[in-house]
């Protein structure tokens, strides 16, 4: 199999119908699927969309949907194929030869196979009169037929050429279908493939599916599996998205038909590398990547002074400033953290946010390609004649990602150094992981994002009960587990009580000996949190602690979480610049997870913080 097609439905995309088509354009897709309805609601004729699509390089491939065909009222089914009748004569407008009729849910749909194969035989000979085939699709929640199996069973009986399926993977791994069955189905007859992917949910299979699909890659249905079986029954039609989802259809359509085309080269890359003979195009394998080099902060004349100080207080030396930027070096063991003052925001002074990461690639150049190749353009940057040439990449809540390999004439020979050694700080290593709130929109994204383009995996979506409402988290790791991000997304904000930090951010360090760190950084001034003794009676009744480790932990504001592999300890300073704040952690064992049962605990007290500093200044 060559390159194949790729289609998406107009249904997955905001806007009106000129809209959908301009954007599918834009991202590279080969054609669409035309919603019916947003043909209903668009000024182009029929033949106005085939032309506007053809200008665009789009062919149509599918109209759809065609509902409730079948009919135990003969005198319904006969104005029912009157109507498919019409819409054969839109299709040849639109230039399309398949339109895609679902299984019935009407209260007259036809139980009988045998007199439905019959309905539908009679169906696919107007079809076939007029050059035109049916790709029959077994609705999850169809009344009579609601599985793959029972959809081909009925396209078998009524033995047509112009009849055959049409597979969508929500349809089929919803109900539990097992697609090894595809085997089964004739050569030639499935005539469509529409992909969607959803989260495991435990609700109502109508509502999971017009409300909570995703692309590819972004919920939890074995889809490389679905096609992989698919495409061994002998399919070599275009791979189409079809995706029901609230905020897709709110969103930018240009930015969702990127995000959709990047999930079908997920999907693509996923096949070729378990099953080279299907002959899907194999992408390169994203270089590995092996740690942070640095993390930038962007600060302005009144958050740069306070992050400098923190940092300070933390161990941290400001040991480089860069050649031709407003651009500080700070390092403590392999920590680096750039603070950028070249940012300014009129309407958000004081405000500190994570700005940038540097991420370690063995390979920056090929990092930069790969993410060309998935819809990432490159940013556009300026530098001295003198200075290392930098990659970087957008993620999709803007954060700057950079491509680097840390040697001695790279980067780090763009800052000058400012005579202070690193020194040995307060037992700092390097950093653990970085943690970025999402828009909720773009939540779904951002993991494919890190997936596909850098090549990270991601760990399962854990839901937080917070003090500001439920929390969305998940973690993007390498294979090594030496490059950590977490992600995380409110579910729902309403008004502007609630949080005075709506999109916090976090830079997480890891120490050896986090009793000894925190008496340094308490030495030392650091704004550290100060955790509620309720919380240390609670770690005591759940968890069999020494009872000195856990006086010193009480003493020192350290949080606690165990898990059957290992132990987690950590502490947190109080909110600087409005939005960012720092951690500390030691792993110990096995232990993988970030102390999430802890964050409830965390912004509560990150709140009683900021309401005292509020009422000290004022």
């Amino acid at each position: 199999m060559t390159t194949p097609r790729r289609s998406i439905a107009t249904v997955c995309l905001s806007g009106t119908l000129e809209d959908k088509v301009g954007a599918a354009a834009a991202a590279g897709f080969d054609g669409i699927e035309v919603f019916e309805p947003d043909l209903i609601a668009s000024p182009w004729s029929p033949a106005e969309l085939a032309a506007r699509c053809a200008d665009l390089g789009l062919s149509i491939d599918l109209y759809q949907p065609f509902r409730d065909l079948d009919s135990t009222d003969p005198d319904r089914f006969a104005r029912n194929l009157r109507r498919i009748e019409r819409k054969f004569d839109v299709m040849a407008q639109l230039g399309t030869s398949t339109v895609l009729v679902c299984s019935s849910v009407a209260p007259d749909a036809v139980a009988d196979r045998g007199q439905l194969a019959e309905q539908l035989a009679a169906a696919a000979d107007r079809a076939a009169e007029r050059g035109l085939r049916i790709a029959y699709e077994a609705l999850a929640w169809g009344r009579h037929v609601s599985t793959w199996d029972a959809s081909w069973d009925v396209v078998r009986r009524a033995d047509h050429p112009a009849l055959g399926l049409c597979l969508d993977s929500f349809h089929v791994l919803s109900r539990g279908g097992d697609p090894a069955g595809f085997a089964a189905v004739d050569r030639g007859r499935i005539f469509f493939l529409q992909l969607a992917d959803a989260p495991h949910l435990e609700m109502d299979v109508l509502q999971w599916s017009r409300h909570h699909r995703l692309f590819p890659g972004q919920g939890a249905f074995d889809l490389p599996g679905f096609l992989v079986h698919v495409l061994d029954a002998g399919y070599d039609g275009p791979l189409s998205l079809e995706v029901f989802n609230d905020v897709f259809r709110q969103a930018d359509p240009g930015r969702t038909a990127v995000d959709a085309m990047r999930s079908l080269l997920w999907l693509e890359d996923q096949v070729a590398a378990a099953r080279p003979d299907l002959g899907l195009p194999a992408r390169p394998a994203a270089p590995r990547l092996t740690g942070y080099s640095f993390v930038e902060l962007s600060v302005d004349g009144v958050s740069g002074p306070l992050v400098g100080d923190v940092l300070a207080r933390l161990g941290f030396a400001h040991t480089g400033q860069h050649r031709s930027k407003p651009v500080q070096l700070w390092e403590q063991g392999g920590a680096r953290v750039l603070v950028n003052a070249s940012v300014v925001r009129p309407a958000a002074t004081g405000v500190a946010e994570v700005a940038a990461l540097g991420l370690e690639s063995e390979d920056p150049g090929r990092s930069a390609e790969r993410a060309t190749s998935l819809l990432a353009p490159l940013l556009p940057r300026t530098r001295g004649a003198a200075e290392a040439e930098l990659a970087a990449v957008a993620a999709p809540d803007g954060t700057q990602v950079f491509f680097t390999r840390t040697v001695p004439d790279g980067w780090p020979a763009d800052f000058l150094p400012t005579g202070t050694p690193s020194g040995g700080g307060t037992g700092l290593a390097g950093v653990d992981h970085v943690g970025l709130t999402q828009p909720f929109d773009s939540f779904d994204e951002a993991a494919l994002f890190y997936r596909e383009v850098l090549g990270l995996g991601p760990d399962d979506v854990t839901e937080i009960p917070a003090p500001f409402g439920l929390i969305r988290d998940r973690a993007v790791t390498n294979a090594d587990r030496t490059l950590r991000l977490t992600l995380t997304a409110s579910l729902l904000r309403r008004g502007g009580w609630a949080p005075r930090v709506p999109a916090p951010q976090h830079v997480a360090f890891r120490t050896d000996d986090i009793v000894a760190t925190a008496r340094a950084l308490r030495d030392a001034g650091a704004p550290l949190l100060t955790v509620p003794g309720n919380y240390y009676d609670d770690l005591d009744a759940r968890f069999d602690l020494d009872p000195a480790q856990l006086a010193a932990m009480r003493e020192l504001g350290l949080f606690y979480d165990e898990t059957a592999t290992g132990r987690f300890l950590h502490l947190y300073t109080e909110v600087l610049g409005g939005r960012v704040f720092f951690e500390v952690v030691q792993r110990i064992g096995g232990y993988d997870g970030y102390g999430a049962a802890n964050a409830p605990v965390r912004m509560a007290a990150q709140r009683r913080a900021r309401l005292a500093e509020t009422a000290a200044a004022g």
